[in-house]
This record gives C-alpha cells, sequence and structure tokens, in this order.
C-alpha cells in the first residue's frame, strides 16, 4: 500500500509545484475577493411565453416561473461563493504544503551533509 503513494511522491514534479504555488494562492484570493465586490447580476430578461398551441401561460404561472428562475439563480450564487471559497481554502493549504516540503528538502540536505561529514571524520579518525 505504501509503493504506490511513494512512486506518487517520486512522479510529481515538486519543482513545479513549490514554483506555481504563489500564482496559484494570489489567484484564488483574487477571485475570493471579486466574487465580493461584484454585486449579484440583476435579471434582466423579458419573459417569453412557451406557446403550446395557442394556450399562453397565466400570469401567476409566469410569477411562479419568475420566483423558481430567482431561487435557482441564488442557490447558484450560494454554491459559487461556497466552492470559490474552498478553491481559497485548498490554495492556502497548498501554499502550507508546498513551504513544508520546501523545509523538508533542506533538512534533508543538512542531514546528508551531516552524515557525508561524519562518515569522513570516522574515516580519518580510523586511518589514524
Amino acid at each position: 500500500m505504501a509503493i504506490p503513494w511513494l512512486l506518487a511522491l517520486k512522479v510529481i514534479p515538486w519543482g513545479d509545484v513549490i514554483e506555481h504555488a504563489p500564482k496559484v494562492l494570489n489567484a484564488a484570493r483574487k477571485l475570493m475577493d471579486r466574487q465580493r465586490t461584484e454585486p449579484a447580476p440583476a435579471v434582466t430578461t423579458t419573459a417569453t411565453a412557451d406557446l403550446v398551441g395557442d394556450a399562453q401561460p397565466s400570469l401567476g404561472e409566469l410569477k411562479n416561473r419568475l420566483i423558481a428562475a430567482q431561487v435557482q439563480l441564488d442557490r447558484h450564487a450560494e454554491m459559487q461563493a461556497q466552492l470559490t471559497q474552498t478553491l481559497t481554502e485548498l490554495a492556502e493549504q497548498n501554499a502550507r504544503l508546498v513551504s513544508a516540503v520546501e523545509l523538508l528538502r533542506v533538512r534533508t540536505r543538512m542531514l546528508l551533509w551531516g552524515a557525508a561529514a561524519l562518515v569522513l571524520a570516522v574515516v580519518w579518525l580510523a586511518l589514524r
């Protein structure tokens, strides 16, 4: 079970992820800010009757359709706001993940250099 994860971690181009993470975070923040500042567009469509033969819908039916359409628009706007919030949170998590991976890379390099220095010191002491 651990092998696919290790393979996936090796296949991911971490350099590209680290390089593009700030851009993704900035784009998500801009999207979130734009979502907050833009007012909901007003519905300016004209109601056209669906003609079935010669029958036209009544005023009450048109009013019910308009209310249903407005409710649907409100739901879509709410879903879009939630998706934007989720995208922003994911971008922030990605940025934190990238910074943690970079910190681990630095620590791994330091550990390898320290181990190499330790091996050289042991070899030097053994040859004395």
